[in-house]
C-alpha cells in the first residue's frame, strides 16, 4: 500500500511561511527563531520534533488497541539537539523523546507487549532513523527547471 500527502509552504516575508496541509485542516505559520526570523511560529525543527512525538503517541495507542486496551491520557516531550556538523552547518544531532503515561501502567495489562512493538508502527520516527531519500527540484514561474 502506498499513500501520498501534499503540504504546501509559501513564503510570506523574510523567514515567515504559510504552511497548508490541505483544505480539511487549518493553516499555520512557521518561522525561524531570532535573530534570523521573528519567531512568529514554530521552526522546521519544532515541526520535525512534533511529527515524531505525534507519530510515536499514535503508534503507542495503536499498539495498545491491538490488545483492545486503552492507554488513557499520556504525553510526549521531545528535546531536539541542534548543532554544527563537520562542514559547520546546523543539523539536528539528536532527538530525545520522553513519553509519560498519566495512569498506572498496570491499568493496561498488555502494556509490555505494546511497548515492545509500538516503535515499529511509527512511520515518521522509523523513517527519520533510517534516512529518507529526498528529491529536490527548483523551478521558475514558467515551469522551467532551474536546479
Amino acid at each position: 500500500m502506498s499513500e501520498s500527502i501534499t503540504v504546501t509552504v509559501t513564503r510570506q516575508e523574510d523567514y515567515r511561511f504559510l504552511v497548508e496541509f490541505g483544505p480539511q485542516y487549518a493553516t499555520m505559520i512557521a518561522d525561524e527563531p531570532m535573530p534570523i526570523g521573528v519567531d512568529s511560529g514554530p521552526s522546521p525543527q519544532h515541526l520535525l520534533a512534533a511529527s515524531i512525538a505525534n507519530c510515536l503517541c499514535a503508534s503507542l495507542t495503536f499498539a495498545c488497541r491491538k490488545y483492545h486496551e486503552d492507554p488513557g491520557e499520556f504525553s510526549a516531550t521531545v528535546k531536539c539537539e541542534i548543532g554544527r556538523n563537520e562542514n559547520n552547518r546546523l543539523r539536528v544531532l539528536n532527538l530525545d523523546v520522553r513519553i509519560t503515561l498519566n495512569g498506572p501502567p498496570e491499568a493496561v495489562p498488555h502494556l509490555a507487549r505494546a511497548l515492545a512493538s509500538f516503535e515499529d508502527f511509527c512511520t515518521v520516527t522509523e523513517s527519520v532513523r533510517h534516512g529518507i531519500h529526498v528529491d529536490v527540484g527548483v523551478f521558475g514561474p514558467d515551469g522551467a527547471k532551474l536546479h
